[in-house]
Order: structure tokens, then C-alpha cells, then sequence
């Protein structure tokens, strides 16, 4: 078998391919990927806010989506300036030699649809990704699970032979993810509060 050598941890995996010719076009460098069948839907709650410094943020959070599967062949209408948090129907894992960031299409941005994945993609990483979709434009648009609606975009990485890099946090997801943006930065933020008189400090500061 070809590359049976290789380890496991070290190949590429991007898993299942449904339409090879189409997903990975002669020439490009990247391969497409297609929405998945479970989608995190933000809702309108009695939340004024969410505050990440806020020690019920994570009970905020949960209270603020909806989780809804779609089936194949059905759909899920996204309305004008609504956000939703996604899945590919992709299992990726990227060896420790590789990274990847996620775009959108054009073909899709073009009708208003944005898939505002920022984040990269860290060598190493195994699991579904989370795409963060928008629609900008004026009318709804269907999302069918199974459309190719993003690109993955693959480069090398150099790192030191020593060292391991290091896993996401969401490495191994299996579903859209949340995530407290601020989880490393709440206790600076809250010592810049005290010390410019905006709260009051607590007992053991």
C-alpha cells in the first residue's frame, strides 16, 4: 500500500472527499469543503449582553444557542444579517509539518454570504471546523449540508525538531464550537479595572 509507512500522525487527512475532481481542481492550491449537518444558532434571549469578563459567561453562552441538525437534502434558511455558527462535513488532520486557514468562496461571497473564519488552522489539529456565517445580503439564502462552501488553503510549517506545537483548543471538535474569547485575558482586565477605581477590589486583592 502507498505510504504505508508513513505514521498516521504525520499524513494528511481530509475525510469524507465526495467528489475529488471537485473539491480539489488540477492546478489550485486548495481544496474545497462543504457545510456540514448541525448548525449553533444564536437566539434572542433576555440577555442584555454577553460580558466575557463576567463569571456567568459560560451558563450566558448556553442560554444564547440553539444547536439544530439538518438533514441531507434539507436545508436551513439564513436571513439577512443573521449569524450561525457551522460545520464542514470534513474530519481534517493536519500533521505537524502543515497548517491551513479557511476562506470562504468568492462565488458565495458575492450573493452576501461571508464564512468570517479568521482563525488559522494549527499543524497538528484533528476534527471537524467551525465556520462563522453571515449573511450580508438583502434576501435569505438556503444552506444545504453537502455544498461546497469553503476553501482550505494548506502551507508548510517550520518549527523547532524539539518541539511539539502546541493543540488548539479545539482540537478533536466533532461539532460548531463556541469559545470565551477572553478566557486568558480576564484576569489582567479586571486588575486594570481596580486599579483605575472603576471596581471595587476584592477582599483577598
Amino acid at each position: 500500500m502507498r505510504n504505508a509507512h508513513i505514521p498516521l500522525v504525520d499524513r494528511l487527512v481530509i475525510t469524507p472527499i465526495l467528489e475529488w475532481e471537485r473539491q480539489a481542481k488540477p492546478g489550485n492550491c486548495t481544496i474545497d469543503l462543504r457545510l456540514g449537518q448541525r448548525l449553533r444558532v444564536p437566539r434572542r434571549t433576555k440577555l442584555d449582553c454577553l460580558d466575557h469578563l463576567s463569571d456567568d459567561y459560560p451558563r450566558n453562552i448556553g442560554r444564547y444557542k440553539d444547536d439544530h441538525h439538518v438533514f441531507i437534502g434539507d436545508y436551513f434558511v439564513l436571513h439577512p444579517r443573521q449569524f450561525v455558527l457551522g460545520e464542514t462535513l470534513e474530519w481534517i488532520h493536519l500533521p505537524r509539518s502543515l497548517g491551513a486557514y479557511v476562506i470562504g468562496r468568492s462565488s458565495w461571497g458575492r450573493d452576501g454570504l461571508v464564512i468570517a473564519t479568521a482563525t488559522g488552522v494549527h499543524a497538528g489539529y484533528s476534527g471537524v471546523l467551525t465556520l462563522e456565517i453571515t449573511n450580508l445580503g438583502e434576501i435569505p439564502v438556503r444552506l444545504y449540508p453537502g455544498l461546497c462552501i469553503a476553501q482550505l488553503f494548506i502551507h508548510t510549517v517550520l518549527h523547532d525538531k524539539g518541539v511539539k506545537p502546541a493543540l488548539s483548543r479545539f482540537a478533536g471538535a466533532t461539532s460548531p464550537e463556541s469559545a470565551d474569547a477572553a478566557a486568558d485575558e480576564k484576569d489582567i482586565i479586571k486588575r486594570l479595572a481596580v486599579l483605575r477605581g472603576l471596581v471595587a477590589p476584592k477582599p483577598s486583592e
